[in-house]
């Protein structure tokens, strides 16, 4: 141990840090021990008067108060934000003692008390700072309005073992080697953040333990975690572990899952002990999340805002009950009905059909139905029990559809995640959504070990035993409405995939409104080809076929095996995405007269998931002659919204954007207006021919983003409505356009740019296959760059001949023209283009990056 040291003030210059919030303070620590604390304080003698609310944040171990500088620099001028230095750490005073967890949450006790806060409080704090405001919490709840946590743990999961970096951090000889005698647990953890920290930064993390005699607490604090029995900070946090079981407080949990010390198995014990908790998890932030995802300061203010203005916690405003406009309250019919209705009344009908062994499997609406109520059983006795999640990782078949409505008949919620998502994308989807039961194929639950999620397994072979079981065990009561009912991810197309969570309510909503609108009965069949959509089928009371494809590859779906899924169930309805329906038209060549023939069954043909093309609604209109030829228009939290046929396209003639029709009955979309900034903050208006941000409202949208609080936020802003995200306008006769998506604006000297009209417009020019605009420079300045796919035109920067053409077609200002042999798109449609890879490529380029070759990485050539 080396000899005390007093407490002392940053050094001036440290980024971001504003030397006017230092101070020392000065208390007796509970050993009557005078001691001296560098905090940082909004309110260091600026006379401001007593603040309205105070902000307490607690930092861990081995950063200090600097990690908060940007929650002081955006506070509020009545709220005042003091960040703690811990004694021994940072630039508090060295007492040459060890401070267990119990002195920590004393000591702050102590600052607090000399600096004078006496309420009310939100606490902020990170990695082991948690455990010692929550402490502090906990003695002073009278005091206190809110708690923030990011990155921490009370308690060390049963089934899961300790961080390994931490245990071989504390090890023996390790434990003074690594954090004291050299500074490497310190770069450790500044090495833990992102990789966009900047030098500077880090350095100023570093700064206050420059020497082995300044970082004694270190190895200290990493001592003092009681991971093992009768260790003597064990009780204390035993003690704060169970004590925040009752606290009745507003709780934000702010988390990266990315963290390799604090994974999401200690944000799950987090929410279970804190249940009323919002939660949000940056995707690709890791243990100093504050640093490595720029939104969450703002984010932690706004929530802030919200507890002060009391209502800190926002009403289920999308969720059931939610205002549908003209909608009327829908029976309560459980979303099984459909099922149980067929199974009594046609039970030798064919409910699914599906490719197996070069043939078909066909299976009844009997033989499914039973099937799903043994299954329920059988699982419920297998321990699932109503509001578990399962994620179900079953390609889409008869198990598939058998499961889902099993884990539905027993109050079960379904976490679906496709394999459009990719690999990556299933591993950040589960880890989200963080399920307590896997039902999968051996792949399936090999991929999920990876992830490794706790809880249990249930391999798709052993589904014919726990049927068996069902038949000798009793069926648990049914959910209702409010219960969960499935968490669905959206494309990942702009960003992460984002979970979706709908009740039973709004998933018989969904049903009802899809059943209404395109008169669907009992005499219907629904060929899914974005397969998917089989699991609606029993739902809707309607026979379902799913084509032989690879369900994880639209493009893989030909004429003729859709012609044979047809004709297997003499098919009246369709649902494909736009590259399924690409494919299909690719391949209608090799059609027999027989299979062309088939397609004369098909009263409906509805083209989703992306905006659908007329010349491919067209194709198919030629393809299916009998067919109503439609385009319904939704997104993952609401389908659908509104809906158009091919030959009102066709009568609406060419236009800015993507027809995509009129609201259906109960659902109302108005726009909000998008600035010269790119930013949509308008008040919601139906004015004709405003470009602006989709928003829409009906009893069927989702009710929330998981574990995404501020996504959340933001989405439902205005009470009722869904913020989209697309970007568009409403006509003279109420009908919506789609120009894209409100991220990817052009935001021009002369306003707004939508990117959809100009790139229809460029792809109506000879020989240019596809499109994509986007916009280059800063907000308000940017300029239009189009990329296109051309026939006989080499990856690169386009020459003068064909730049002409292009900016003559475009009717804007185009920059330049960069060609590509084929656009960026989305895994799950393979259709949705990704411009802000192209804004990025496009932007290089301009700068003279690339020079011709209009290259970058991770850009298709």
């Amino acid at each position: 141990m080396t000899d005390p040291s007093p407490a002392e003030l940053p050094p001036e210059g440290l980024p971001g840090l504003d030397a006017r919030w230092s101070r020392l303070v000065a208390a007796r620590d509970a050993d009557g021990v005078r001691r001296t604390w560098h905090v940082l304080d909004t309110h260091a003698g600026d006379g401001r008067g007593t603040p309205a609310l105070t902000v307490l944040c607690v930092h861990g171990n081995p950063t200090w108060s600097y990690l908060w500088r940007a929650v002081l620099a955006k506070a509020p001028h009545d709220v005042r934000v003091v960040a703690v230095d811990q004694l021994d750490m940072g630039y508090s005073e060295r007492t040459a003692t060890v401070r267990r967890l119990a002195d920590r949450i004393d000591d702050l006790a102590a600052v607090v008390e000399a600096l004078g806060i006496a309420g009310p409080v939100v606490t902020v704090a990170h990695d082991w700072g948690g455990p010692i405001s929550l402490g502090w919490v906990l003695a002073h709840r009278a005091q206190v309005v809110g708690v923030v946590l990011l990155n921490t743990a009370v308690h060390q999961p049963a089934d899961s073992a300790s961080p390994a970096l931490i245990r071989l951090a504390r090890s023996g000889p390790l434990l003074r080697a690594n954090s004291v005698q050299t500074p490497a647990f310190v770069r450790a953890t500044t090495a833990l953040s992102g990789p966009g920290m900047p030098r500077s930064v880090a350095a100023a993390f570093a700064a206050p333990y420059r020497g082995a005699g300044r970082r004694e607490a270190i190895g200290a604090f990493v001592a003092d975690i009681p991971f093992e029995p009768g260790h003597p900070s064990a009780a204390a946090l035993d003690q704060i572990a169970d004590g925040i079981r009752s606290l009745d407080l507003p709780a934000l949990l702010l988390w990266g899952p990315g963290d390799p010390v604090f994974a999401d198995r200690y944000l799950h014990d987090l929410i279970d002990r804190l249940p009323q908790a919002d939660v949000h998890r940056y995707e690709g932030a890791r243990h100093l999340v504050s640093e490595d995802a720029p939104a969450l300061v703002d984010d932690l203010w706004t929530w802030i805002a919200d507890q002060r203005a009391a209502s800190w916690r926002l009403a289920d405003v999308a969720g059931i009950g939610g205002t549908a406009g003209s909608g009327q309250a829908s029976p309560d019919v459980p979303i099984w009905a459909g099922l149980s209705r067929r199974s009594a009344e046609t039970p030798g009908a064919m409910a699914l059909v599906e490719p197996y062994d070069g043939g078909w499997r066909r299976v009844t609406w009997s033989l499914l139905a039973r099937q799903a109520d043994l299954l329920a059983a059988g699982l419920a006795a297998r321990g699932i029990r109503r509001g578990d999640r399962v994620a179900v990782l079953i390609p889409p078949g008869a198990d598939l559809v058998a499961v889902v409505y099993a884990c539905w008949r027993i109050g079960a919620s379904v976490v679906v995640t496709d394999a459009g998502l990719g690999v990556r994308g299933i591993h950040r989807a589960l880890r989200g959504a963080w399920p307590r039961h896997v039902i999968g194929i051996p792949k399936g639950l090999a991929l999920v070990r990876a992830t490794r999620l706790p809880g249990a397994r249930i391999a798709v072979r052993e589904l014919p035993a726990i049927a068996r079981l069902g038949q000798v065990r009793p069926m648990p009561a049914p959910p209702g409405r409010q219960d969960e009912a499935v968490v669905v991810f959206t494309s990942g197309s702009t960003g992460p995939a984002k979970g979706v969570v709908y009740r039973h309510g709004q998933l018989q909503r969904t049903r009802d409104l899809l059943a209404a609108h395109y008169a669907l009965d009992d005499s219907d069949a629904l060929v899914a080809a974005f397969a998917p959509w089989a699991v609606l089928g029993p739902a809707l009371g309607i026979s379902s076929v799913i084509p032989d494809m690879d369900v994880s590859s639209p493009r893989t779906l030909t004429a003729s095996a859709l012609a044979e899924a047809v004709q297997a169930v003499h098919g009246t309805v369709m649902w494909a995405s736009p590259a399924a329906i690409t494919s299909v038209l690719g391949s209608a060549g090799d059609l027999t007269p027989q299979q062309r023939a088939s397609f004369g069954s098909l009263r409906l043909v509805l083209g989703a998931g992306a905006p659908v093309k007329p010349a491919l609604l067209h194709g198919m209109r030629s393809l299916c002659p009998q067919a109503d030829v439609r385009t319904p228009y939704g997104m993952t939290e609401a389908l659908p919204v509104c809906d158009v046929s091919v030959g009102e396209i066709d009568q609406a003639g060419p236009g800015d954007g993507v027809l995509v029709g009129r609201p259906l009955p109960g659902v109302d979309v108005r726009i909000s207006a998008v600035d010269d900034a790119g930013r949509a903050d308008g008040p919601l208006t139906d004015e004709a021919g405003l470009l602006g941000e989709v928003v829409v409202r009906g009893p069927h949208i989702k009710d929330r983003y998981e574990r995404l609080w501020a996504t959340q936020r933001a989405s439902a802003r205005d009470s009722g409505w869904h913020r989209t995200g697309d970007l568009g306008h409403l006509d003279v006769e109420g009908r919506l356009w789609i120009g894209g998506r409100l991220a990817h604006v052009v935001t021009t000297a002369d306003g707004p740019l939508a990117p959809v009209g100009v790139e229809q417009r460029v792809e109506r020019l000879p020989g240019v296959r596809h499109a994509a605009c986007v916009g280059v420079g800063p907000a308000g300045t940017q300029v239009p760059v189009v990329f296109a796919v051309m026939d006989g035109v080499r990856s690169g920067l386009a020459g003068l001949e064909v730049t002409e053409r292009v900016r003559e077609a475009a009717g804007v200002p185009v920059a330049a023209v960069l060609a590509l042999d084929r656009l960026p798109v989305d895994i799950r449609h393979n259709s949705k283009v990704d411009r802000a890879l192209l804004a990025l490529v496009a932007g290089a380029v301009l700068a003279g990056h690339q020079g011709r070759s209009g290259r970058a990485n991770g850009t298709p050539a």
